[in-house]
């Protein structure tokens, strides 16, 4: 697996040669996860079921069993990744925003990262998925 790196603010890197790639490691695994979590379900035309059904199963209220679910199945159908061995979610009622902590097991080893999301983002921009924070993986 060979994934081009990508910066913070989730933008493709250049310049550094082969250090902008992730080859056959964990840290390839968590981005094609986040690459996947951040793509709404039917944004993308010529597969419109892939992705994540935020807007389908996240969005409202009670749908706390919907969205962990459905994170669950995004990452797993992702390559490299053979199983969750943790999952967390918390969702802060009063800022509208869901923080999802995954320790997955991939091909390559161990991984865990954290996903943010907001969903009372201003109405101009329509609801977003950010905070794809901290990405640890064990023994580097």
């Amino acid at each position: 697996m060979r994934v081009r790196a990508q910066d913070a603010n989730g933008d493709m890197t250049y310049g550094q040669g082969s250090a902008n790639f992730f080859v056959d490691s964990p840290q390839a695994v968590v981005q094609c996860c986040l690459t996947s979590l951040r793509l709404f379900q039917g944004e993308w035309f010529l597969n419109t079921s892939a992705g994540m059904p935020w807007k389908q199963q996240v969005l409202g209220v009670g749908t706390q069993p919907l969205y962990d679910n459905a994170i669950r199945t995004v990452i797993l159908g992702v390559t490299g990744v053979t199983g969750i061995a943790s999952y967390g979610s918390r969702l802060n009622a009063q800022t509208r925003a869901l923080s999802v902590t995954v320790t997955i097991d991939t091909a390559y080893g161990q991984a865990t990262f954290t996903v943010g999301v907001s969903f009372a983002p201003p109405l101009t921009t329509g609801y977003g998925v950010g905070g794809f924070g901290q990405t640890t993986i064990p023994g580097n």
